[in-house]
Parts: structure tokens; sequence; C-alpha cells
């Protein structure tokens, strides 16, 4: 109860909990015979937790749900669980969530609602895993609402001066709790909203940021006006960043004693190195392209290898299968739980949790693309940004509690990356626009012309006469799902075929072959209807025409298996795999009897349709991209992933490269790769498309 002079005053200590019982104590209690144990309901009804209602054993985090339930009825002026008779109420316990502090109290600040409602949770191991965690985290609202409360609320009770360690931990949480239901009885202001501050200011892409260990300090990396990706440090006050003394090089991490872990180019494949904010040279930890996160006290790692997940490093936590695939792993505040994004065959995503056990749990599912997460050090929740399958395509940010439960963070007009979170709950921010340039010579021209049609125009395919154009969109304009597209060199308008995402034209040019939701789907170029080619239990990456048109090839990935190739008819029956699994293919020779195809590690080979053994091209590295044949089937286009774009043609019998067309973009700064080359088999023509992504960073104060 709180008196009128603002102190706090505890008039029922509610049950005891004798946990080793002294020689010839007994109980006097004429109703309960025995102390508080399991499959016995004791309590006050209104205040109980679920485990508490179904007679399970109890610990701490029963009070904390108590303790919640209190809060609530002081913040809203009712009981959380309130019905008409007891057993009601011990159902709504059980089942039911109360309604939200901020819809039956609109004045209470939004820390008290987060708290109360973690407090509230039904799973114990979703509220505070110490009451030290739950009296910081009272603390921390109570420091944040002081100015509110100096200027209007309730006086509180001041600190003793000498208490034990035990009674201060309690009277802070009482303090802090005091404070801000005060503040929730005066405060009246409209809700502010977020303030952004821009922290950088220069055109090009930017990696991934993190707050320094004094949460003032911000490292990022970046590639600025078309240059290599290099780390810098800026103060979340200032608009100038300086270079890190480091190699060129991605940030993948900061630990709380100011280690720094990059990925940086190696040799044959990627390597993560480890510094100091400090200063000195870089040093060598592991190789592969490998993401890292260090825990809160900074003694323990975990890190992706392999699709897996391990921590500590050489031990593997969470192993999501063959077709699955882990990214952005996050330590938790109080390093219980780690966070990662998990990307499944069928080219969606999930938002999960692992405990330090191995024990995996599913927030949030069925996204089309996340792209980075965080943890809240006060709500708890796991900030992420996704992008939804029927939504604008636009990436907005979200946030899901240890529960599952959902709610959209912030929606802007540029796609919105979440970095990190301080401990005061500011938010480190990207703001990206993300770009896809289709380029190309066009037959009769005598230099490139731009054929990008919307804001994400990628090149899929040309006729070989290079008249006609295929290509996707799946931008902003179009959504998550995408749209297939035709249109004439010349210039001509672009002409919408239907949903999906294109493949390759017919050599009639009569039909599209198409992905949609991981299947396969033929589309008219003119009159007609699309028709659905079956691919049971197969999630299509893939495909291209037989040059007779009357069969596709195709990659494809069956539940639990790697990819495999596979021939079908266009006309529709049962996909046969002509390929082992570890393979992808496309681009089918003129005779019809080769394809090109990567395996596992990316290297390439001309592989038989019929009966016989995959031949490696050597040479070909795997950064490279197959673009397909010439005329005669003699020879492959092959094209650099970065600029400057390099094509060359592969001589298949002798291995020798020919330089073909060397091309430099004018303005190269925010490109990240060249994701498309599509070439005419006489070399005539050709069209390229390249990613270009601008970003900006921000520090965001207020967003809840």
């Amino acid at each position: 109860m709180i008196r009128k002079d603002g102190f706090a005053k505890i008039l029922d200590f509610g049950l005891a909990k004798l946990t080793q019982a002294g020689e010839g104590q007994e109980t006097y209690s004429p109703t309960f015979p025995a102390g508080t144990e399991a499959g016995v309901v004791m309590g006050t009804v209104g205040y109980m937790s679920p485990e508490q209602a179904l007679g399970k054993p109890l610990d701490f985090r029963s009070d904390q749900f108590s303790f919640g339930s209190i809060a609530y009825e002081m913040a809203t002026g009712r009981r959380a669980f309130e019905r008409a008779s007891a057993p009601e109420t011990l159902a709504a316990i059980i089942r039911e969530e109360p309604e939200p502090i901020r819809t039956a109290a609109s004045a209470a600040p939004a820390p008290l609602s987060w708290f109360v409602e973690r407090c509230l949770a039904k799973d114990p191991e979703e509220r505070y895993a110490s009451t030290r965690d739950l009296a910081r985290d009272l603390a921390r609202l109570r420091d944040g609402l002081s100015d509110a409360s100096q200027s209007g609320a309730t006086s509180v009770i001041p600190p003793a001066k000498s208490r034990s360690r035990r009674a201060l931990a309690w009277s802070v949480a009482g303090f802090g709790l005091v404070a801000a239901i005060a503040v929730a009885a005066t405060w009246r202001p409209a809700e502010e909203p977020p303030v952004f501050r821009a922290l950088t200011f220069r055109r090009g892409s930017l990696g991934a940021a993190r707050f320094g260990p004094d949460g003032q300090t911000v490292i990022y990396a970046a590639a600025w006006q078309g240059n290599p990706m290099q780390v810098y440090s800026t103060r979340v006050d200032s608009t100038e960043s300086t270079a890190l003394p480091l190699p060129s090089a991605g940030l993948l991490g900061i630990s709380p004693a100011g280690k720094i872990a990059i990925l940086r180019d190696g040799r044959t494949a990627p390597v993560v190195a480890e510094s100091s904010l400090a200063g000195g040279a870089p040093r060598d930890l592991y190789e592969g392209d490998i993401e890292i996160d260090y825990s809160p006290t900074g003694e323990r790692t975990c890190l992706t290898r392999g699709g897996k997940l391990e921590s500590p490093v050489g031990a593997v936590l969470y192993d999501p299968g063959a077709d699955r695939n882990i990214e952005s792993p996050r330590f938790s505040p109080d390093g219980h739980w780690i966070a990662f994004i998990e990307q499944t065959g069928k080219q969606t995503a999930s938002i999960a949790v692992v405990d330090l056990a191995g024990k995996k749990r599913t927030l949030s599912e069925g996204w089309e693309t996340t792209t980075s997460l965080a943890w809240h050090p006060g709500t708890g929740e796991v900030w992420f940004s996704a992008r939804e399958f029927a939504g604008s395509g636009v990436v907005n940010l979200h946030a899901v509690s240890l529960s599952g439960r959902h709610r959209v963070v912030a929606r802007g007009p540029l796609l919105l990356l979440i970095q990190d979170i301080a401990r005061d709950g500011s938010v480190l921010l990207r703001a990206d626009e993300w770009i896809e340039t289709t380029m190309g010579l066009v037959p009769g021209a005598a230099k490139e012309s731009e054929l990008t049609w919307f804001d994400d125009s990628r090149a899929n395919d040309l006729s070989s006469d290079g008249q006609m154009l295929l290509f996707t969109e799946g931008g902003i304009a179009e959504g998550a799902n995408g749209g297939v597209y035709l249109r004439r060199t010349d210039g001509a308008p672009a002409v919408r075929m239907g949903d999906g995402r294109a493949e390759a034209l017919s050599p009639d040019q009569k039909w599209i072959v198409a992905r949609r939701n991981g299947g396969l789907v033929l589309l008219p170029t003119g009159a007609g209807e699309p028709k659905t080619i079956p691919t049971p239990g197969l999630d299509v990456q893939r495909a291209s025409w037989f040059p007779d048109g009357k069969r596709i090839l195709f990659s494809a990935v069956a539940r639990g298996q790697r990819s495999r190739v596979y021939v079908t008819d266009a006309a529709g029956g049962t996909p046969r795999p002509i390929s082992t699994e570890g393979f992808g293919g496309w681009h089918v020779s003129p005779d019809g009897r080769f394809f090109l195809a990567r395996d596992d590690d990316r290297n390439a080979f001309l592989y038989p349709v019929d009966a016989g053994e995959p031949r490696l091209l050597r040479g070909i590295t795997p950064q490279e991209m197959l673009v397909g044949f010439d005329t005669a089937g003699a020879g492959a286009f092959v094209a650099s992933r970065n600029l400057p774009l390099k094509i060359v043609r592969y001589d298949i019998a002798s291995g020798r490269r020919e330089p073909w067309k060397d091309i430099q973009v004018s303005d190269p700064a925010g490109i990240v790769q060249l994701n498309t080359v599509v070439v005419t088999p006489d070399g005539k023509s050709y069209a390229y498309t390249y990613f270009r992504m601008l970003s900006r960073l921000y520090v965001v104060r207020g967003l809840k």
C-alpha cells in the first residue's frame, strides 16, 4: 500500500516457504498441516502465478508474477485477472492475457508496461532470470523517469544511511516501482516521436554497426564512394568518422572488453580476425564465411559455420539440418539465450532462439527476408528487420518476445535495418535504399542503354536475336513475391506477364518458365493461360529450357536433402533427377547433351544429361558466374561478380580463357555486386544487372 506521503507499506507478506526445516519445527496451521509443496494450491487467488494455480513447484519467479500483478493493479486501478468467481480467476491466470497497460492506463509510461508484461509472462523462463535483474530494470526505470517525477510526481522514499545488501536490493526495487507508479498517475504529456540523428553522410553502402562498450562510441563498416569496405569509428554526438588502422574488412562484433571481430578477404576464403579498439594488428582466428558474437561478459563466443551454430567455438549448439541455414547470431543481455535468423529451403526466414543447453524455440516465422536482429536490454524482446511476402516490399522494424508476442516497432519509406541497441534504449539503425539496375547493349546500338523498368529490374534472359529481354521486378514496386516482365530492347514499354520470378524464355519465344511459391509455372507471351509444372516436394532454385523447347532443366532441393538437377516435360509429368545430390545446374548446351553445373563448393562442371561423369572445368573460380554457351557449344561465357565487369569466353576443351568484354560503371558508389549477366549465343548483345545499396546510419532515441 502507498501512504499519502509516498511511503510504501508492506501489510501482508503472503506465503512463506520453508527451505530447510530445523529440528523440532512444526506447523500450527489448522488448514494446511504441511508447508508450501507441489500439488497443493495456496495463496490469494487474484495474485497467484500460473504455476501456483496449477499446484506446481514454485521458486522466486512465482513472486515476480505476483509482483507484476500488484504493479498492474497500481497502474490501472483494477486487478489483472479479476473474474466473477475464484475458479474463473484461476482459469484466466493460467490461459488468458490481461488488457495491456497502455490500453487500460494510457498515461502509464511505456517502460512500465514492458516491465509488467515481462513479470506476467505465463512461462517462468520468460520472466527475470534473477530478482537482481528485476531490481536493476526497476532502477533504470526510476532513473529514466526521474525528471518527470521531480517535475510533479509524489516524492519517494529517501535512501537510508546504511542497509544490508539484501535490504538494499528490495529498497531499490520498491523505490523504482513507486517512482514509476507516481509518474503514471501524474504524467500527461503527449508521447514524443522518435528522434533520428544521422551519423554518416557519405555516398555508399554500410555493413554492420555496433555500439562500443561505453554506449557512446559507434563502430561501423562502410564502402564509401566505390572504395573497399573499411571499419570506422564515430561518436553518437559527432558528424565525423575515423577509419581504424585495420585491413579492408567487414565488422562482425565487439566484446565488452573492447575486442573487435572483423571478416577480411583471404587467399582462398574469408578470414575472421580479432583486434583491439585500443590498437594493434589483427590476429587471424578462423577461415570461412563465418559470423561471430560475444557474450555480455566476454567469456563466451558463438559463431555460425557450415550452416550450424557453435558455442563455445568448436561445439555445435544447434544444427538446423541440411536444407536450413543460420545467420546473425546474437547473445541476449543476460547471456542465457542466443537469437538467430534461420533460413529455410523454401526461401522463408524465421527468428529463433536457443539456450546454452541447445534447446531451440522459434519466435516468429514466415518472413520473405530478414536482414538483422538485436536484443532490447529493457524489454527482453528480439528486435529484427524483415519483409513480408504480402507486404509492400519494404523492410520494416519488428519486435518479438520470448513468448512469441509480435509487434511492429517502426515502418518507413526506406528499408530499416536494426544494428544494435544500447543499455539506455538508444537504437542503432541503418536506413537503406536497394536498387537493381539493368544495362545492356542491344541490336543496332553503338553503346549501352539502361533497360531498368522500376526499382529492382533483374535481367534473366535475352532472346537469341537480342530483341526481347526477360526480367524480374522484386523491389518496392512489386513486393517480395515479384513480377515477371517482358520488354523489347528497342525501348518499348515492358509488359507484365504474371506473378513470380522469371527464369528463361523458350526458344520459340512463346513461353516463359518462372518460379512461383517454390514451384514452376509456364507463362504465355501471347494469348493463353498459365500452366503449372508439377514439382512435388521440391523447392525450385533455377530453371532453363532445352533447345527443343519441349523439356525444362531445373535445380531443386527436397526437404532434408542437398540440391539436385532434374528434367521434366513442359507438357507436364514427373520430374526425373539427372544429377547426384550436391549439384545445381542450368544453361543447356546447343545439342542438348550437357549442362553447366556447380557443386556445393562452387566448383564448375560440364555435366552430361544422360549417363556419364561430370567433368571439372578448371580455371573457373567459385566467385565467377556461368553465363551460358556460345553458338557452337564449344565455349562458355564466364563473368566476374565485381567491378569492373569482366566477361571471358572459356574454351571447354582446353580450359583457355579469352577476354571478351570489360565493362566499368561510371558511378560505382554503393554497388555491392553484379547479380546477373546474360549474353546471346552469338555474342552480339548482352545485358547485366548490378545491385546498388545506398545507406545512412542513424542513432534513434524514443523507439518503443
